[in-house]
């Protein structure tokens, strides 16, 4: 079937950044699926409009009108690649399999896709793939059209070039390779150069971070995490160990008045840090159990959504936590341990139901279920003295409700980056408003995050917030077998009230101290649990003291 087809275009159009004349070009495509539209380009993205006449606007067959679509668009800022398709078959029906009376007419002719996404219809915070396919007959017009759109995308700001990858084959359900193999191909059409390193056995990405020197890993532009928090939480350690040196807590003995100068590390190389996390990204696909991280920053537990910001360029800024674990020498000298998570710290409850499950990992994420059970049937209580500066809540809107953190949140837009910074003596010596809690505790626990997962889908906090600079402290007083259980089952309903019980203490707070005594130390199941991060952003305080041989202290960074 002949077919009549224009191009033209016209140079200097719209000024961009790098001050390179835009080239606008219009051209009439067959847009497969569709009809014949008319095409045109400039620095925002890609336009068309119908050109079919209003007598033929649209096809009839067998009685059915098949009416075209509206005018469409899709913005550079949305296209992650695009590829020319040579020779092919191209369609003029949305269905496309069935006999050419009930589909119209069929062309060939040299074709180029332009990849891009939609959000779901049904979860808006998902993304699905989407592709956008023209014809047209001759081979040149098409190859110019993607050089076009080649060069668009190159302008497009914060996009990642280069990425270092690691892979947990074993992550969740041992899910974490078919996951990579799935959105591999994105990254391919985006022209992203990804070194895959598949990690075979535990801490074996801990151990690549940590000795990978800063000049080679200047060489990417971020790290992906293909697996779960926990994995995420292993690459993190073994990035900042080695290189965040900041101050650390105050000791044991120094916690007495806190007001005293703190021991801390050197700081020689700050500088070189801080020129990391100007730029540095670090991105996670989620393959894991929970996936909490991912679902507090994205709005949803989607590989695809996630791997699609990721090539994108979209950042978020989250809090971390720097946690330091004192531990006494024969000389009375207190050395510290540290380690980093973003999303909570857990002593008590949360941290035996991880100890539990950890030797449980071939059971899949069922494991926490079972875990879960045997800690709460055991019930086990700890004597505690938490020590926490609490703060006013600004975080509510005119109607005195709390503000809930979701996307361009006003929250976390208004607090800068590094601009609520509480590290240092300095700080200490502006915190007064001390305030005790003392006793037998089910739980005591600091959510950075919100935590939400699918069993807790408004997370363990609902209203935390990802960079507003605070902890929350949650503190669960010893009570009876069925109070506890019933706020776990409000922690499991989506729009629950599980802080609304007597035994349920609930803080926002910049600082905390918690002192464990010595009894409580010897027991082998009150181990603390802390997982997951993301980059840094906030610095805070949050201590953990104890006034015996072990001491654990935690800050959010």
């Amino acid at each position: 079937m002949e077919r009549e087809q224009s191009c033209s275009a016209m140079g200097g159009g719209e000024s961009i950044p790098n001050h390179h004349q835009t080239l606008i070009l219009k051209s009439i495509f067959f847009l497969d699926g569709f009809g014949d539209v008319l095409l045109t380009s400039n620095s925002d993205g890609l336009f068309w409009e119908s050109v079919d006449s209003p007598e033929t606007d649209g096809s009839d067959c067998l009685g059915i009108k098949l009416a075209p679509e509206a005018p469409a668009e899709v913005k550079f800022s949305d296209v992650y690649g695009v590829e020319f398709d040579n020779f092919g078959v191209i369609r003029k029906s949305k269905l496309g399999i069935a006999p050419s009376c009930i589909l119209c007419d069929e062309y060939e002719m040299y074709r180029f896709t332009v990849y891009s996404f939609q959000r779901s219809k049904s979860q808006p915070a998902q993304w699905v793939l989407t592709t956008f396919t023209f014809g047209h007959e001759d081979q040149q017009t098409c190859q110019m059209w993607v050089n076009q759109i080649d060069a668009s995308l190159v302008l497009q700001d914060g996009r990642p070039k280069n990425l270092l990858v690691f892979v947990n084959p074993r992550s969740g359900k041992g899910i974490g390779s078919r996951t990579w193999e799935a959105v591999a191909p994105i990254f391919l059409r985006a022209k992203i150069n990804t070194k895959v390193i598949v990690t075979e056995r535990a801490n074996h990405a801990f151990d690549v971070m940590a000795t990978t020197s800063n000049k080679d890993l200047k060489m990417y532009d971020g790290i992906v995490a293909v697996g779960g928090d926990g994995f995420f939480n292993e690459i993190l350690n073994g990035f900042l160990l080695s290189r965040h040196l900041a101050h650390y807590p105050p000791t044991p003995s120094d916690i007495i008045d806190c007001r005293q100068t703190e021991a801390g590390n050197s700081t020689d190389h700050a500088s070189e840090f801080s020129a990391f996390h100007t730029w540095f990204r670090f991105g996670i696909i989620p393959a894991g159990s929970t996936d909490a991280i991912v679902m507090c920053s994205t709005g949803c537990r989607d590989p695809i959504t996630s791997t699609l910001q990721i090539v994108l360029g979209k950042r978020v800024h989250l809090d971390i936590a720097q946690v330091v674990r004192w531990k006494k020498t024969p000389t009375s000298k207190f050395d510290p341990c540290v380690r980093y998570a973003a999303s909570f710290a857990g002593y008590g409850f949360y941290g035996d139901v991880i100890a539990e499950s950890e030797k449980l990992r071939w059971m899949g994420p069922r494991r926490y279920d079972y875990a879960g059970t045997r800690v709460f049937l055991r019930h086990s209580s700890y004597e505690a003295e938490v020590a926490y500066v609490d703060t006013k809540s600004e975080d509510t809107n005119a109607n005195g409700k709390r503000v809930l953190c979701r996307s361009n949140c006003s929250i976390c837009n208004t607090r800068p980056h590094l601009q609520h910074s509480h590290t240092g003596s300095s700080s200490l010596q502006d915190e007064t408003r001390w305030l005790k809690s003392k006793g037998r505790f089910l739980s005591i626990g600091a959510a950075v995050i919100s935590c939400r997962n699918e069993k807790a889908p408004d997370g363990l906090v609902a209203d935390a917030h990802l960079s507003d600079g605070f902890l929350h402290l949650i503190l669960i007083r010893d009570c009876h077998h069925a109070l506890y259980l019933w706020h776990l089952t409000q922690l499991a309903r989506k729009g629950g009230n599980p802080m609304d019980f007597k035994f349920v203490e609930h803080h926002k707070v910049c600082l905390v101290q918690q002192t464990l005594f010595q009894h409580e130390l010897n027991n082998k199941r009150s181990l603390n649990y802390f997982d997951g991060g993301v980059c840094l952003v906030l610095v805070l305080y949050v201590v953990f003291a104890t006034r015996s041989k072990d001491t654990i202290s935690l800050r959010a960074s």
